[in-house]
């Protein structure tokens, strides 16, 4: 029986803003080395026997950006399903379970959320073999961490009865206080909740329909009705949307009495916060973490990422600073964490910095909004060769093109243009225009917008080859 994981992508990680945006959150950026967490967590399964292709569950925002990070480390085959709305992880994976058991009769999923770091591979992999053993045997199998610390943002699973490299489940228990958790560690038979499991399709879906069937009702009915769009399998909304909202620990885990634990000690760690990033990096002789270009004068303690720009620091401590090229952060680490609710009042505000980038990734490349005035925006585009930007028209801008790198292939109204480089074209308002690269090198442009309103919304779009969706007659 092949071992299928089931890569869990969603959220949007806000605790890492500004670098993570809802646009394009933490999973899919490189924070640690040269791959993303996303592409870290297929990765480190390689060399394992028995290793089916993934099945990758993301939202529709990111369904492009999780299929070039896949196409990037040459995974080919996965199967992408797109939630048409957040509902909890215990959905998700009822998704993933009842398309397996429709497409391969059955196979032992296994779970993976997209925000750890694991040290020790070697050790991840034979407590995999272990789970492996006993999901064949029916079990649910959750993955435990050994604690280091009376850490109090983890959940807990109590566990007894040690057997066959595992123990059973007393219990699952929520985050703790710091008094509870220095008993948890104390008693020695407590271990972090990893996020991470591991059971056959059959043997999950048979036991979260007997404690949360109407999870299992809603989303078999939207996998039903699913729809095959480009490389993507478009989970029905209606049906989706009636599921409960659950976790798989709330919906399943704590009430069924057939789980398991296998226990890992391979230096794990949840990436979820900058103060998280401090702990797990190499801090110079005073305490510094520092990418990028910074000067660093009587600085101790610090996390500085500067990419885009030089910072310089004098006499500061124990501070998180993250420039980006809209929005620097600076803040004490110890409440690096509460930059969430900054992200919370930008979405009140309705800021663009709480959703996406200066620079905001297409299917087809990217563009980067250069200056923003009240009646203009100058952006520069980046179109990867053979892609094309659907057919399309504003309602409320104009645009003028010039090609500053490359061989443009243009429509605008009723002319067909190809521009070379220090070529231009004007789009006059309600024009209908495409814009494509033929080419096998990048094409760049400068667009110059100009009208009453330029938001994205203002894009009507006739023809696309990236199933986005068209103008309804």
């Amino acid at each position: 029986m092949k071992i299928i994981p089931v890569i869990l992508s969603g959220g949007s990680g806000t605790r890492l803003w500004p670098m993570s945006r809802k646009q394009y959150p933490k999973q899919y950026l490189s924070l640690i080395g040269n791959n993303s967490m996303f592409q870290e967590t297929i990765l480190r399964l390689s060399g394992l026997e028995e290793l089916a292709n993934p099945i990758i569950i993301c939202n529709n925002d990111h369904r492009f950006l999780v299929a070039e990070q896949l196409k990037q480390i040459d995974v080919n085959n996965a199967t992408i399903l797109l939630e048409p709305i957040g509902k909890n992880t215990a959905p998700a994976i009822a998704a993933s379970a009842i398309y397996t058991m429709k497409n391969n009769s059955d196979g032992i999923l296994f779970v993976l959320s997209i925000d750890h770091l694991i040290e020790d591979i070697a050790a991840f992999h034979e407590a995999i073999i272990t789970a492996v053993k006993h999901a064949i045997d029916g079990k649910l199998v959750a993955f435990g961490i050994v604690p280091t610390n009376a850490n109090t943002g983890y959940g807990y699973i109590k566990s007894v009865n040690y057997f066959n490299g595992a123990y059973s489940v007393e219990e699952f228990v929520e985050k703790p206080n710091l008094q509870d958790a220095q008993s948890y560690l104390e008693q020695g038979n407590y271990f972090w909740n990893s996020g991470m499991f591991m059971f056959q399709a059959s043997i999950f879906i048979d036991e979260l329909a007997t404690y949360s069937n109407d999870i299992v009702k809603s989303v078999k009915k939207s996998l039903d009705n699913s729809e095959q769009d480009l490389d993507f399998i478009r989970l029905e909304e209606e049906a989706f949307k009636s599921s409960p909202s659950d976790s798989i620990d709330y919906a399943l885990m704590e009430k069924s009495t057939n789980v398991i634990v296998v226990p890992f000690a391979g230096g794990w760690k949840d990436i979820g916060s900058w103060s998280a990033l401090y702990d797990i990096g190499v801090s110079d002789d005073n305490g510094n973490i520092i990418k990028g270009d910074v000067i660093a004068r009587e600085t101790t303690n610090s996390y500085i990422f500067a990419p885009n720009r030089m910072i310089v620091t004098i006499g500061v401590d124990d501070l998180v600073v993250i420039d980006t090229a809209d929005v620097t952060l600076i803040s004490s680490k110890e409440k690096a964490h509460e930059v969430k609710s900054i992200v919370d009042y930008l979405e009140v505000k309705g800021r663009d910095q709480a959703q996406s980038h200066r620079k905001v990734y297409r299917p087809w490349g990217w563009y980067d909004s250069i200056e923003k005035g009240s009646l203009f925006q100058v952006k520069r585009l980046h179109v990867k060769p053979g892609s094309k930007l659907s057919l399309q028209m504003h309602h409320k801008r104009a645009e003028h093109w010039v090609v500053i790198k490359g061989i443009a292939s243009v429509i605008n109204g009723n002319k067909t243009l190809t521009l070379r480089e220090g070529e231009s074209t004007y789009i006059k308002i309600g024009i209908k225009h495409s814009l494509e690269n033929k080419t096998n090198e990048s094409l760049e442009i400068i667009e110059i917008q100009s009208g009453v309103y330029l938001g994205e919304d203002d894009i009507v779009r006739f023809e696309d080859i990236y199933g986005r969706a068209l103008k309804k007659n």
